[in-house]
């Protein structure tokens, strides 16, 4: 047992100051710094002193400005409307020239709704049209209203939202609230165990195929048993994911904290303050189910990652030797995406208890559901058969493998290796 804890910690140790594994955390803690203060680094390249932007008008109603000018002035600061009168091919010149930032022309189409054509150099700029296109909006909106002679009151019921609740009827079923607070955690959560499965079973393909291809597998297993080492390899590579996601959670809970709050104390949800991360019965289980799941997915793909690491001998192999486990991760995580939206398909019930779709899977229904704590227990189970199922075989395939030289990716080469003794 001394053996095992000296591999785990060596591959831990030596991963860990590796400058791969340094430049990958930092890129990936700046990603969530950016990703979690996107509206902060955006408010520090806009300034208070920006310019307005000057549009050209045309009214060929002559009754269309003034409508237009105020209800762009209600909207926005950051627009001026000009009328430049009815020389089109001047004020196209002048847009040209820079003068203006467009222009736009007033009409009625069909003969009595406003309406309005825009010119701009390019049509890449796509906010300032659509604020234009809003305040035509409320144009229309109080030229039809006072063609039909229709009071204030009567226009506003028209354009309010509709009123509609969703109640949930079963005992126990979550609310709106809790749901979307579920399905943003849930998001995030399966983010993080796609990308750790994927980097990880990489890692210990690629460590395995290291050494082999050094010949430091042949002095390795002198010392220690290659069952010993690929589940020394595993717990190390383990711990070093598991030492890059704490600093992330700290970033991102730290990001979290800093954010001011948006909306309502009464409104629960992801968004201004993030509730969810206060101390919640709902964030504490998915949270532990998450870890769960996490580290039932981590062993399971982590055992079939060495596993076909150890068939290889080229470091240049190891990438299509774990393409199928790479595609059961991909085609777990596009399911998942799918649930997010439809937890309760029929689909999503059934993959669920497949041990290679079970961590996402599984994990999306009881954060999304109130799945029956036999269904979560008999996933489980069914996922720890597969691990001790899969690591049998792993410790025997790469007992046999890692002293397997040449090209060897094939099923006929999996089955040469589990037989050597």
């Amino acid at each position: 047992m001394n053996k095992f804890f000296i591999i785990m910690f060596h591959t831990y140790l030596s991963k860990l100051k590796s400058r791969a594994f340094i430049v990958t955390t930092l890129i990936t803690l700046l990603f969530v710094f950016g990703f979690m203060n996107i509206d902060r680094i955006i408010a520090l390249f806009e300034t208070d002193d920006e310019p307005a932007a000057e549009v050209a008008v045309i009214d060929e109603t002559n009754d269309l400005f003034e409508a237009a000018d105020y209800h762009v002035q209600q909207l926005y600061d950051n627009i001026i409307l000009v009328d430049v009168g009815e020389n089109e091919e001047a004020a196209l010149e002048a847009v040209e020239r820079g003068d203006f930032n467009g222009l736009l022309i007033l009409d009625y189409e069909n003969g009595e709704v406003p309406g309005g054509e825009y010119y701009a150099p390019t049509v890449a700029e796509q906010s300032l049209p659509l604020q234009l296109e809003q305040a035509l909006q409320q144009v229309k909106i109080e030229h039809m209203t006072a063609t039909l002679d229709l009071d204030q009151e009567t226009v506003e019921a028209i354009y309010a939202p509709v009123s509609f609740e969703r109640t949930a009827l079963d005992e126990g079923a979550r609310s709106e609230a809790e749901l979307n607070q579920a399905r943003f955690l849930v998001y995030i959560l399966l983010f993080v165990i796609y990308f750790s499965v994927l980097f990880l079973g990489s890692l210990i393909a690629m460590e395995v195929a290291t050494e082999k291809s050094s010949r430091v597998m042949e002095i390795l297993i002198s010392s220690a048993s290659p069952v010993k080492q690929m589940f020394g390899k595993i717990a190390g590579i383990g711990l070093l994911g598991l030492t890059q996601f704490f600093l992330i959670f700290l970033i991102g809970l730290w990001s979290f904290q800093g954010q001011p709050a948006q909306q309502p104390a009464d409104v629960q949800g992801p968004v201004g303050g993030l509730p969810f991360f206060e101390a919640t019965d709902l964030s504490l289980v998915l949270l532990l189910y998450a870890f769960v799941f996490f580290f039932l997915g981590y062993l399971l793909y982590a055992t079939l990652s060495a596993m076909l690491g150890s068939i290889v001998s080229r470091i240049e192999d190891v990438n299509a030797s774990i393409t199928p486990v790479n595609m059961l991760v991909i085609s777990a995580f596009f399911i998942a995406m799918f649930g997010l939206s439809s937890p309760e398909s029929p689909i999503i019930t059934v993959t669920s208890f497949i041990p290679f779709f079970t961590p996402m899977i599984m994990f999306l229904r009881v954060g999304m559901l109130e799945v029956p704590v036999w269904e979560v227990a008999l996933s489980i189970v069914l996922m720890l058969a597969a691990i001790a199922f899969f690591a049998w075989v792993g410790a025997r395939v790469y007992r046999g493998g890692v002293l397997m030289y040449g090209t060897s990716r094939s099923l006929k080469e999996l089955r040469k290796a589990f037989k050597l003794k």
